[in-house]
């Protein structure tokens, strides 16, 4: 799968779930982490649960492998890293407090619209 192709399946994962403001960032050349940082925020722990468990669901039902999968638990901040494309599960408050946008604020930003179709 190619990384334009994860990127579209990870944005329309987590659209599923009602993901509130999804921002994808074009992180190439900027980052050696990943290519594209995806990152969207639900308004409670369950929210931010269940976006995160779709996005696994998703991505396992194609083989992919998640690399690293953290702060599930504590649905604050879930960090799922599929390789090229790394998606930031946010509670609302803590997207707030952290403003990874502003972090990475040299990253292009991708249309979500043109992505979701």
């Amino acid at each position: 799968m190619s990384e334009n192709q994860l990127l579209t399946l990870a944005i329309n994962a987590v659209d599923d779930k009602r993901a509130e403001n999804i921002v994808a960032l074009d992180m190439r050349g900027i980052s050696p982490i990943a290519d594209y940082f995806v990152v969207c925020h639900g308004n409670s722990e369950k929210q931010v649960q269940a976006i995160a468990f779709e996005l696994k669901k998703v991505v396992q039902e194609r083989g992919i492998e998640i690399q690293r999968l953290e702060g599930y638990d504590q649905a604050r901040w879930v960090l799922l890293d599929l390789g090229d494309v790394v998606i930031h599960v946010f509670h609302k408050d803590d997207r707030l407090y952290y403003n990874l946008e502003k972090l990475w604020g040299d990253a292009p930003t991708i249309e979500i619209e043109k992505v979701l179709g």
